[in-house]
């Protein structure tokens, strides 16, 4: 009963967001319609509703965005581009207007997404990197940075299994994370672990066959890199 009453919850946030971007865009349809559009003029009226677009968008997301930006082109071309009151458009110039409109409201509301989730993924890897460098602070051997390692990035990459090696002076220290987990078939990437002395491990992660994007693979060099400088502590 919790479960369905949290995922009920969720849904209704889900749709209240969007209920929300359908608000915003009325009322600013319905303050510009009020000024009136012969006092505004058409390229005004499509240049004020990218504000509503863009506010939406940076408020609650893509989805909402992009309803906004559909709902805002609709409510344009239905007050404001002649013949008024109907979605019918009787000149050329009117049907340019709305496809530039609507192809510009939709790069905005693409362009704001990109720059919220880069901004998301570098506080996401700041988070990671500071919670892996307090973690490693306190671990004195390799088995220690092996693990707490391989222990990160299964939380952080959902992988079905991380295996780390590292070579030291008694052999190598393997650890697997979760442990007692067999996967057929070779690794989906394996990355070698750099210290200034070189190579001196390797991760090998399994993730279904799913690759790692650009940004993921940076964020990987950089934790990997920091186990190493830990590494390199524990040597003495």
């Amino acid at each position: 009963m919790q479960k369905r009453t949290s995922r009920f919850s969720l849904s209704f946030r889900v749709l209240e967001k969007y209920l929300f971007a359908l608000l915003v865009v009325a009322a600013t349809t319905a303050l510009m319609f009020f000024v009136g559009r012969d006092i505004l003029g058409e390229g005004v009226i499509a240049l004020l509703y990218l504000a509503p677009i863009s506010w939406v968008t940076a408020r609650w997301g893509q989805g909402p965005g992009v309803l906004a930006a559909v709902t805002s082109a609709l409510a344009f071309d239905f007050l404001f581009i002649p013949p008024f009151f109907t979605f019918n458009i009787g000149s050329l110039e009117g049907w340019l207007l709305l496809g530039i409109f609507l192809g510009v409201a939709i790069v905005v509301v693409g362009r704001i997404q990109h720059g919220l989730s880069q901004a998301q993924a570098s506080k996401r890897e700041a988070t990671l990197m500071y919670e892996l460098s307090v973690v490693l602070a306190g671990a004195h051997t390799r088995e220690d940075v092996t693990r707490t390692l391989a222990r990160q990035l299964q939380q952080f990459y959902q992988a079905e299994l991380i295996q780390v090696s590292v070579e030291g002076k008694d052999g190598p220290a393997v650890v697997d994370i979760p442990q007692w987990t067999s996967v057929a078939g070779k690794p989906d990437l394996v990355f070698p672990i750099m210290a200034a002395k070189g190579m001196v491990g390797e991760v090998r992660m399994w993730r279904n066959g799913l690759s790692l994007t650009p940004a993921d693979d940076q964020l990987l060099n950089n934790l990997t890199h920091l186990s190493a400088l830990a590494l390199e502590r524990a040597d003495f």
